[in-house]
């Protein structure tokens, strides 16, 4: 739907809009991390996009038939997230000359150099009721040196956290930054003819595996956005026909309506302290910015005028607010400071802007862009310049940084070609924000608004 002379999406979304219960960890998950015994060994992430880490990820050794099938379950996890991440190339398995049971009790490390690795993971899994210890190992195979040592325990159950985990700790040991594998991402699964579309929302780990819906599709969702604790969702619902913000807990799967405005509310985030939510309300013709204190509700108006304000977006400290706005005539991009004084411009290319969503680091904002009928993802710093494209294509949409502000998450709708009556496929994909390592999301349905999660631990 859209607010009069406010169209952005081919598919006549308002431009800035855009079940299942999931259990928490359970508290007895331990994390231990032991001393590395090697000086600090850091890969350049510019050179590893040109030249990915060479990684052998052997299986981890296990005493029982059971421990065996879960440290190979592991290791497959691992290697799948190093490789999707485009900055590590794991070594064929087919040219291991070392077994994982040696390998796990001492490495031997000309076995490994000489099938090309620079890095070695090993590991051991101990199952005894219901529970599991991982014991992990990453190498520096060129220097013979051990890099860390960690141990998880955990329920059974959790072992593909455990592979998340662990996949992080390689990421940051190697690359010197936060790793994003332990994470969720929260969408849009879409279904049904194009002018019947239904919308659940729905939840999945980072990597496609335990995906449920939250929402039954009897009424329609819109753009989730996480709170920094990773437990509650704040979107917009058509619940009873009434387009409202909401907050959905994860932990109990109930959702409350945020606030009583009057008009319609869209396009929600959470403050960087998640004790508030900002979004737009429209009253009347334009729509404006405002603070909602989620404790006592009460209602901040931010912006006010004539124009249509949306899409806003806390910087990581939380002083400045990033949104898209038409008051200059056409859709722009605009940061003023959270108290909603000293609103600049901030994007001068050529086309329309909106959906912007400040990196996680505060160094860039990410935005869609559309320009002679093409839409873009693109980033571009708070001042506005160092403008960049990362990808384009007939529809995109929705930028959401990883956590470690490296990968976005966005999505991207195509032209169905055996649908008639200008059908269409929409399917979340992920980019570097080097603009390389494009990749597609496999969602069991259509998708669409896509919203990363902080890291779980």
């Amino acid at each position: 739907m859209n607010l009069p002379g406010f169209g952005f999406t081919r598919r006549s979304v308002f431009a800035g809009l855009g079940g299942t219960v999931v259990a928490s960890l359970l508290p007895d998950f331990a994390l231990g991390q032991q001393a590395a015994t090697a000086s600090t060994t850091v890969i350049d992430v510019t050179r590893a996009r040109t030249d990915p880490v060479p990684i052998a990820v052997p299986d981890m050794a296990g005493a029982s038939p059971d421990a065996q099938r879960v440290g190979r379950d592991i290791a497959r996890v691992i290697q799948a997230n190093l490789r999707n991440s485009g900055l590590f190339r794991p070594v064929d398995r087919q040219a291991f000359i070392q077994t994982p049971e040696t390998a796990a009790a001492n490495p031997r490390f000309q076995d490994w150099r000489v099938i090309g690795a620079h890095a070695l993971t090993t590991g051991r899994v101990e199952e005894s009721g219901g529970r599991l210890r991982v014991e992990f190992r990453l190498w520096d195979v060129l220097a013979d040196t051990q890099l860390q040592g960690t141990a998880f325990t955990a329920p059974a159950a959790q072992w593909r956290r455990i592979a998340h985990l662990i996949s992080d700790v390689i990421y940051e040991r190697l690359l010197g930054e936060k790793g994003y594998f332990d994470t969720q991402i929260v969408y849009i699964a879409e279904s049904g003819p194009r002018d019947r579309r239904t919308r659940r929302m729905a939840l999945m780990d980072q990597d496609g595996e335990n995906h449920r819906f939250l929402t039954d599709g009897s009424f329609q969702a819109l753009t989730p956005r996480f709170h920094p604790t990773a437990r509650q969702v704040a979107f917009m619902s058509y619940f009873r026909n009434q387009p409202r913000v909401y907050l959905f807990n994860l932990d109990s799967g109930q959702q409350q309506v945020l606030g009583s405005f009057g008009g319609m509310t869209f396009s929600p985030r959470f403050a960087p302290d998640g004790r508030s939510v900002i979004l737009s309300a429209s009253r009347g013709g334009d729509a404006n910015i405002f603070v909602v204190d989620i404790a006592s509700r009460r209602e901040r108006q931010l912006t006010s005028g004539g124009s249509l304000d949306v899409s806003p977006c806390y910087s990581p400290d939380g002083t400045q607010i990033v949104f898209n706005s038409d008051r200059g005539g056409d859709q722009q991009l605009y940061v003023m400071s959270a108290d909603g004084g000293g609103a600049r411009r901030i994007s001068f290319g050529n086309g329309r802007y909106a959906t912007p969503v400040w990196s996680p680091r505060g160094d860039l904002i990410a935005f869609t862009r559309i320009s002679g009928g093409q839409f873009a993802i693109g980033v571009m710093r708070p001042d506005g310049s160092g403008e960049r494209i990362l990808s384009e294509g007939w529809s995109m949409e929705g930028p959401s940084f990883a956590p470690n502000g490296r990968v976005l998450a966005f999505y991207r709708e195509t032209p169905a070609r055996d649908a008639r009556g200008g059908g269409y496929s929409s399917r979340l994909a992920q980019i570097d924000i080097a603009g390389f390592n494009e990749r597609q999301m496999v969602t069991p349905t259509d998708a669409s608004d896509p919203a990363w999660s902080p890291l779980l631990s």
